[in-house]
């Protein structure tokens, strides 16, 4: 049996988008639980190295993995690159996103389709990819929704379309891959990280909780979902703080 404290020990995460903010904040959650942890990253190699070598300080092995969520050739490379370093694949967290708002009636077709190919083409090729080693290991899905695919945003229509369809698609892979794989969705609210300033204070004003979200809230909903029941699928959890009640 694993360590009570590591529970994720001799397990590997992949975990997409993961060079800086709540991508950073999940890798990390996922290897002090014991797991080694692969990263994918688009631009941001110096903050892909930075996040490599805090997870490596914690004493697990990790690497780094250029890929371009679109191009479903560098999303199959990622995943291979995993399994030949880490050996297997046990947790995927579908992270990686875009998030932009716009007037519903100004919004192009081509900002349309990028927005639902980063959020929901992206984690659907992903998790497909990722398919047979995930199936192997009894392993788990991740997906990272948000309040928006649960509430309508006037100006973020597109971003809450395409988080909805995540949503749709996490349940539906938890039907159509079980009892294998588990896969749930963590939505969160209004997450800051550092100091939030006084445009966000507002949303912290009609939370319930009176403050906004943080990475390490939304990080520690995905460690449930890594570490508790395998029972537990095609859940969609708010971390919101009760704001979208």
């Amino acid at each position: 049996m694993n360590d009570l404290n590591k529970p994720l020990a001799g397990q590997t995460a992949l975990v997409t988008g993961a060079a800086k903010r709540l991508g950073r904040s999940i890798a990390i959650a996922l290897a002090q639980a014991g797991a080694d942890v692969a990263i994918t990253y688009r631009a941001s190699v110096d903050e892909a190295h930075e996040t490599v070598a805090e997870l490596q300080a914690l004493g697990v092995n990790a690497s780094m993995h250029h890929c371009h969520l679109e191009r479903p050739e560098e999303v199959i490379a990622a995943v291979t690159a995993t399994i030949d370093l880490h050996g297997r694949l046990d947790i995927l967290v579908n992270n990686a996103g875009r998030f932009n708002s716009a007037p519903l009636e100004s919004i192009s077709v081509a900002e349309w389709d990028a927005m639902f190919a980063a959020n929901t083409r992206g984690p659907f090729l992903m998790a497909q990819a990722a398919y047979p080693y995930l199936k192997e290991a009894n392993g788990r899905i991740i997906n990272i929704g948000s309040l928006g695919g649960m509430a309508p945003w006037p100006t973020h229509g597109h971003y809450c379309a395409s988080k909805a369809a995540l949503h749709m698609l996490s349940q539906t892979m938890a039907k159509a891959w079980a009892p294998e794989i588990s896969v749930n969705c963590v939505a969160p609210g209004m997450i800051v990280q550092g100091e939030i300033g006084e445009a966000y204070q507002h949303f912290a004003d009609k939370t319930p909780m009176k403050r906004n979200g943080t990475a390490p809230d939304v990080a520690a909903a995905c460690l449930f979902f890594a570490t508790g029941p395998h029972f537990v699928t095609g859940q969609v959890l708010a971390v919101d703080g009760g704001l979208g009640l």
